[in-house]
C-alpha cells in the first residue's frame, strides 16, 4: 500500500531548523530509505499555479493565494503493509519535528485497478 504522507503550514509558520533537528530528519530518512519504506520525499513551494477547468475553459493562476489559509510544503511518498503503519510513520516524523499539521492519503495506481476484460 502507498501513502501520501503532506505537511502543511500556514503563511505565518517559521521553517528554521536546527543541526540537531536536520541531523536526526536525515537519520529518519536514511532509515527508511534504506528499509525500501521511502518512495520519494521532498518539499514544495507554497506559491503554487492554480489550474481549473469550466465549461471547456481553462484558468491558469499564479500565487500566492491570499484567500489560503495554508499549503502543502512537503510530502513523503512511502510503501507501507498498513494504513496503520503509515501513522506510526508519521508519528515519528512528527515527533522529530515538533509543532505541525499534515495529512496522510492512501496512493492508488493503475496496477490498482480491476484487469481489463
Amino acid at each position: 500500500m502507498r501513502f501520501m504522507m503532506m505537511t502543511t503550514a500556514s503563511s505565518d509558520d517559521d521553517f528554521g531548523q536546527s543541526e540537531e533537528l536536520q541531523a536526526e530528519m536525515g537519520a529518519f530518512i536514511a532509515e527508511m530509505s534504506r528499509s525500501g519504506v521511502l518512495l520519494a520525499t521532498g518539499g514544495l513551494d507554497p506559491n503554487a499555479t492554480r489550474i481549473s477547468s469550466s465549461g471547456g475553459k481553462v484558468t491558469v493562476t499564479d500565487g500566492p493565494f491570499a484567500e489560503a489559509k495554508e499549503a502543502v510544503v512537503g510530502f513523503a511518498l512511502i510503501e507501507v503493509r498498513s494504513r496503520e503503519e503509515a501513522i506510526e510513520l508519521s508519528k515519528r516524523f512528527w515527533g522529530i519535528v515538533g509543532d505541525g499539521e499534515g495529512v496522510i492519503q492512501q496512493v492508488f495506481g493503475p496496477e490498482d485497478l480491476p484487469p481489463a476484460e
